[in-house]
C-alpha cells in the first residue's frame, strides 16, 4: 500500500490524472486496452478533467462505472452525467467507450446481471479491472458498499443491486471480489470531514463491516491512497 499525502484536493486530482495515464499506457502497450472503473465525487471528476492533460492512448481506453444511483438519465444524482460531462467534454473519448449502468431498468437484479456480462465482454473471464478509482464517504463506504449492507458479503457475484437501508434505496455497485482483482486501485480523498473516517480506515482495528473501504485490498495489485492535507490531517506523523 503506498500513502501520498498531497496540498490540496486539485494536487489530488492532478496525481490522480497522473497515474491514470502511466498505467493506461503499460495496458495499452501489453494487451492493447485499458479498463478504467470510476466513481463519483468531485475530486474524481476534477482529476478527469486533468486527464486531457496527460498522454492518454484514448482509443484504447474503456470506462466502467463502479456504482451508480437509481436515476432518471441526466439526473444531476447520476454519477454518469458527471463523468460524461468531465470526459467527453475534455477528450475525444468516444461515447460508446463509456458503459453505463443499466439502472434505468425495472428489475434491477436482472441489471445488474446484464453489467456483469458487459464487464466480462469488455474485462475478461475472470474480469480484470486495470484501474479502480474509489472514493471514501464519511461513514466508511466505498463504492455503493455501505456499512452493515449485506453486499459486503457477497463472494461471486461482480455487481449487485446493494440495498442501503439508511437511504431507502438500492445502488447498482461493484463487489469486493471486483475491486479486489484489479491490477491497481486508487484511492482519492480530500476534505477536512474525510480525517476521522481515514484515520479508523488506515491506521485503527476496528472490523472491515463497519468501514467497508478497509476490506479493499487487491490480492495482486497495486493500493494507492491520494490524501490531500485535510483528509491526511488525523493520521500519525509516520504518514
Amino acid at each position: 500500500m503506498r500513502i501520498e499525502a498531497l496540498a490540496d484536493a486539485d494536487a489530488v486530482a492532478r496525481a490522480g490524472a497522473a497515474v491514470t495515464a502511466e498505467e493506461a499506457r503499460a495496458a495499452v502497450a501489453t494487451r492493447g486496452r485499458f479498463v478504467m472503473a470510476l466513481s463519483g465525487g468531485h475530486t474524481p471528476w476534477t482529476m478527469l478533467r486533468a486527464l486531457a492533460d496527460e498522454q492518454m492512448p484514448w482509443p484504447g481506453v474503456h470506462v466502467v462505472q463502479v456504482d451508480e444511483r437509481v436515476a432518471p438519465a441526466g439526473d444531476p444524482d447520476r454519477n454518469l452525467t458527471h463523468l460524461r460531462e468531465s470526459l467527453l467534454a475534455h477528450s475525444p473519448l468516444r461515447p460508446e467507450q463509456i458503459h453505463a449502468m443499466p439502472v434505468e431498468a425495472t428489475d434491477l437484479e436482472a441489471a445488474s446481471r446484464r453489467y456483469a456480462r458487459t464487464l466480462q465482454e469488455i474485462a475478461g473471464t475472470p474480469a480484470v479491472l486495470d484501474l479502480a478509482h474509489l472514493g471514501l464517504g464519511p461513514d466508511g463506504h466505498t463504492a455503493s458498499l455501505f456499512p452493515g449492507t449485506a453486499g459486503l458479503q457477497e463472494k461471486s457475484r461482480l455487481v449487485i443491486a446493494n440495498w442501503v437501508e439508511k437511504l431507502k434505496t438500492h445502488r447498482l455497485t461493484f463487489t469486493l471480489p471486483v475491486l479486489n482483482a484489479a491490477r491497481s486501485v486508487a484511492f482519492l480523498v480530500s476534505g477536512t470531514d474525510k480525517a476521522p473516517v481515514l484515520r479508523s480506515v488506515l491506521e485503527e482495528k476496528v472490523p472491515g463491516e463497519q468501514y467497508p473501504a478497509k476490506l479493499v485490498q487487491p490480492t495482486d495489485g497495486k493500493l494507492i491512497w491520494f490524501l490531500d492535507r485535510a483528509a491526511a490531517s488525523g493520521l500519525s506523523q509516520q504518514k
